[in-house]
């Protein structure tokens, strides 16, 4: 008995060495940092490598009046501002990365001094049909690199068939590529450089299908309705014939004059300097300021304890006005009013 009581108490001794030794073991994993998320410099959108050059940027004036529409290819567009011209019609900066493809682009107008300066802090290529004697004196002046469709028609074509001038001319993004050599070789302009804004990934705060409502002038085809949509977290606009999608939108209050002698009427902008503004993201709007320093440092927005607003990922418009009386929106606000 004793020598099968001695049998058995090796057999579970070893047993349970065995058990031991084969049995599953824990694998303790030390923790990793998340990986950083890695942004398109223009539109903030994640993409999967860091860019060794930035992308080259074309800023396109394109019109928008009623005799243009509908419009083409303003929907590509990665930042729009729009900005009255003569006539208290407003006109549209619709800026585009060479890496985009966008078929058609236009019609294609003539430039305005205060959209330069939107364009230097992109160091975009400039694409127009002529300008006003200011802006064109300007683009001699500042060596902006210049796509003027009357000495560069190669970049452009006419629509003759369904589009009467000056409403027809376009360009396409094949076309502005093919003009970076020309720029290379003209203004010596290897790669442009241009700060980036920060960006997040937008995620909807509110449940309201509010409307962003901008009466342009007395020609009510002009006014502007934004309506934003919580599903989708963008807001929205039907205009002409065309629907613009945005993911974030600005209001931007600065003086606008008509300059004093000019016989067409055109206007002057404040572009410089800083002013109030409202920021429209994720179904919230936000009252603050914007600060452009100088012609080449970017326009940026920050909330009235000063801290710069982040954008979300995506496409912006800039909607600039004399007056924030212009604007009313159906929802509340945050801030001070």
């Amino acid at each position: 008995v004793c020598g099968i009581v001695l049998v058995c108490f090796v057999a579970v001794i070893v047993g349970g060495v065995l058990y031991k030794q084969t049995r599953p073991q824990s694998v303790i994993v030390a923790p990793t940092a998340f990986a950083p998320v890695i942004r398109h410099p223009l539109t903030g959108t994640r993409i999967d490598s860091v860019l060794t050059e930035l992308p080259w940027v074309f800023g396109v004036m394109i019109e928008n009046a009623a005799d243009a529409w509908p419009l083409s290819g303003v929907d590509g567009a990665f930042l729009v501002f729009e900005a009255p011209v003569e006539g208290n019609i407003p006109r549209f900066l619709a800026f585009y990365s060479e890496d985009q493809t966008v078929a058609k682009i236009g019609p294609v107008r003539s430039a305005r001094e205060y959209f330069l300066d939107w364009n230097a802090e992109l160091d975009g290529i400039y694409a127009h049909v002529g300008g006003s004697p200011q802006a064109l004196e300007r683009i001699r002046k500042d060596g902006v690199m210049d796509l003027d469709q009357f000495f560069q028609s190669e970049y452009f074509y006419r629509n003759e068939l369904t589009r009467y001038a000056p409403h027809n001319v376009y360009t396409t993004i094949d076309d502005l590529r093919s003009a970076i050599e020309e720029m290379y070789v003209k203004y010596e302009r290897e790669v442009p450089m241009y700060d980036s804004w920060a960006f997040t990934d937008g995620v909807s705060e509110s449940d309201v299908a509010s409307i962003i409502h901008l009466d342009w002038s007395n020609a009510s085809g002009y006014n502007v309705d934004w309506i934003y949509e919580p599903i989708t977290n963008t807001y929205s606009r039907t205009q002409g014939g065309n629907t613009y999608v945005a993911n974030n939108v600005v209001v931007l209050e600065t003086d606008v004059d008509v300059i004093v002698g000019d016989d067409k009427g055109r206007k002057e902008l404040v572009t410089i300097g800083t002013g109030t503004m409202h920021l429209f993201q994720n179904g919230v709007e936000t009252i603050g300021v914007w600060k452009k320093p100088s012609t080449e440092e970017r326009l940026r927005f920050f909330d009235i304890e000063g801290n710069e607003i982040v954008m979300n990922a995506g496409t912006t418009w800039i909607e600039v006005i004399d007056s924030l009386e212009r604007l009313s929106v159906s929802e509340p606000t945050t801030g001070p009013t």
